[in-house]
């Protein structure tokens, strides 16, 4: 196994769009949906989706802070990050993460009612490219 960079991560992630996020639910099951990083790529160990607080993934959350991101792209590329979750309210944070194609969802933007900013931060990121495995150990 290959160790790797967040620099090396970044650049691979900056084509991903899309990510399927897996919580941990109230009886301890697994809940996993489709989630944009909004090309919000600038990747430095942090993740970061814009959600509302009504959803089972914000009730996960709040009870249980560890969640896995699951990417794939093309040649085999896969990247799973391991992190902790924390909710984000504060409307300059969201302000900075905020790109108009999220309107099609929020349609009052940054001052939609129950609005949240879910922000990753990655422990572990095992990846693989032409399927060779690497591995970053984050902390």
């Amino acid at each position: 196994m290959a160790n790797k960079t967040l620099r090396y991560i970044s650049t691979k992630m900056k084509h991903l769009d899309i990510c399927m996020m897996s919580t941990l639910g109230s009886r301890e099951e697994l809940h996993t949906r489709p989630m944009s990083n909004n090309k919000d790529v600038k990747y430095k160990g942090e993740s970061f989706f814009f959600s509302l607080s009504d959803t089972r993934k914000f009730k996960d959350i709040q009870r249980e802070k560890s969640v896995t991101l699951s990417f794939s792209g093309e040649k085999g590329l896969c990247i799973i990050i391991t992190g902790k979750a924390r909710l984000i309210k504060s409307k300059p944070i969201l302000q900075k993460h905020w790109v108009p194609s999220l309107k099609q969802w929020f349609s009052d933007g940054v001052d939609t009612s129950d609005l949240v900013l879910i922000s990753v931060k990655a422990k572990v990121i095992k990846s693989w490219a032409n399927y060779k495995e690497g591995n970053i150990d984050v902390e």
